[in-house]
């Protein structure tokens, strides 16, 4: 089996596996997204995930996507950055990622802000989809909000003029029970609920699930699950 084989085989399981979580909950999977997590293959492996049908990559370090953005410019992809990002860093993804689903402090929210005031020119969208970074679990390894600064300060935190609130995204702690991570997914989105009643708001999207666990996430209501491992399994 060639590698595209092989990675046509992931991905349709990894689409099989989407496909029975969101039945067992009576969810379309056509509302799932998947984000296939690009950091550890190289950009012939990401051209290949392309002419597979995938278009949405996220990645979470600029030095290592830098050569990928730049090799793939020709390719219909939506870039999701999904790491930490320094605010010295903010230059340097502006313009070149689509969406950003790890927005986790108010220095960062500043920080772009203030880029695209100065520089309008790094965005061709009015604004940009952003996602608040909440640690539900409350692991100090883990980045985001807490959940009680964004149910007492979430009227603050939603009030840039550059980015486009659309979500929440978390991290749950990896288990081997898969099963233990249910009860951080379903708090992320209580907290979504509740800021919708109280900011009069909409956040559609939950940015929830990685390779361990995205079948409990989006039986707890995720949109989009962002996968990495399982895709490249035989390949790496």
């Amino acid at each position: 089996m060639n590698r595209k084989d092989i990675l046509q085989k992931n991905l349709g399981n990894v689409r099989d596996r989407i496909e029975s979580a969101c039945s067992r909950v009576n969810r379309n999977p056509d509302r799932i997204r998947l984000i296939a997590v690009t950091k550890y293959v190289d950009s012939n492996t990401v051209r290949e995930m392309v002419d597979l049908g995938l278009h949405d990559f996220g990645e979470n370090r600029i030095q290592v996507a830098e050569p990928k953005l730049n090799d793939l410019a020709d390719l219909p992809i939506r870039w999701h950055w999904i790491g930490n990002l320094q605010t010295n860093k903010v230059r340097k993804v502006l313009g070149r990622f689509q969406e950003f689903h790890s927005i986790d402090r108010i220095p960062l929210i500043e920080a772009i802000d203030e880029r695209l005031i100065n520089h309008p020119e790094e965005t061709d969208d009015e604004k940009i989809p952003a996602y608040l970074q909440v640690n539900v679990s409350g692991e100090e390894t883990k980045s985001g909000f807490t959940r009680e600064t964004v149910i007492q300060g979430g009227d603050r935190l939603i009030e840039s003029p550059h980015l486009q609130w659309v979500g929440l995204m978390t991290m749950a702690p990896h288990f081997d029970d898969p099963e233990k991570t249910r009860r951080v997914f379903g708090r992320l989105r209580e907290l979504r609920e509740s800021l919708q009643t109280k900011l009069r708001v909409t956040l559609p999207k939950l940015s929830m699930g990685m390779s361990n666990d995205f079948e409990v996430a989006i039986e707890e209501g995720a949109t989009d699950v962002r996968i990495g491992t399982i895709l490249y399994e035989g390949i790496l």
